[in-house]
């Protein structure tokens, strides 16, 4: 009859719309090496499993993980580095219901935390740029822990730092790699379907529930601690259908 004390929240594909900075900095990396622009929408796919992998996908063109030359890899990171922190921020967008999903988190008393795979220097002047940073308790970014999503470190960190156990907490994210991490963590998921994953569809995910974006997630939330206040376990997944219904 465990109840809800703390919502996870993934940040680019969840959060925000971080694609077309990304882009830039992929593009601008490659033209620096030589080699030509990639469409915005296939660098997208490229984007979940932190820089280092961003940036051998994008020398590659392709989302086969292949270990390029050592040295050509060094360039490439350092440059991806350099043009990333001239426009981190610039044409990032909130998505649509995310201000007004974390207000109704917030306001059920819940502590928020995001936790992702991007490096700690672009995600805090992210928030900040785009106006989210005042809604977290927690930061858990791509460099906090040994390892990253999709292991568990991050969400299992998350928690210790915001005091709850695994059950007592809720993640939130787009891809893959929230899901396999939740799943390892022994928290709840939830997925939304309009982020990134690779560009693969998100209902082939071991998920809890898809949640159209981060107000439904709060409702979801909400249903889940009322039935269980109440000695009543339901499936809020059904409750939402119905009353969209």
């Amino acid at each position: 009859m465990t109840t809800f004390h703390a919502v996870l929240l993934d940040l680019d594909g969840t959060l925000l719309d971080s694609v077309p900075d990304l882009a830039h900095a992929a593009n601008a990396m490659r033209i620096e090496l030589g080699m030509p622009p990639l469409r915005e929408d296939v660098i997208a796919t490229f984007v979940g499993k932190g820089v280092d992998n961003l940036v051998r996908r994008a020398l590659a063109g392709s989302l086969h993980d292949a270990e390029p030359d050592p040295e050509l890899f060094a360039r490439a990171r350092a440059s991806f580095f350099r043009h990333y922190h001239l426009v981190n921020g610039d044409k990032a967008t909130v998505f649509d219901g995310v201000i007004e999903g974390l207000k109704a988190l917030r306001d059920q008393g819940l502590k928020l935390a995001v936790v992702t795979n991007k490096p700690t220097e672009f995600t805090l002047p992210l928030l900040q740029r785009t106006g989210l940073a005042g809604f977290f308790q927690e930061v858990v970014c791509g460099d906090t822990c040994a390892r990253r999503k999709p292991d568990p470190d991050q969400m299992l960190y998350a928690c210790e730092r915001l005091g709850v156990a695994p059950a007592q907490a809720v993640a939130i994210g787009d891809s893959v790699n929230d899901a396999l991490a939740g799943r390892a963590a022994g928290v709840q998921v939830l997925a939304v379907p309009y982020g990134y994953n690779e560009g693969q569809d998100v209902h082939s995910l071991d998920v809890d529930g898809i949640v159209a974006g981060i107000v439904e997630a709060a409702q979801w939330i909400a249903l889940w601690n009322a039935d269980r206040t109440k000695g009543q376990p339901g499936n809020p997944a059904a409750a939402l259908d119905g009353a969209a219904s």
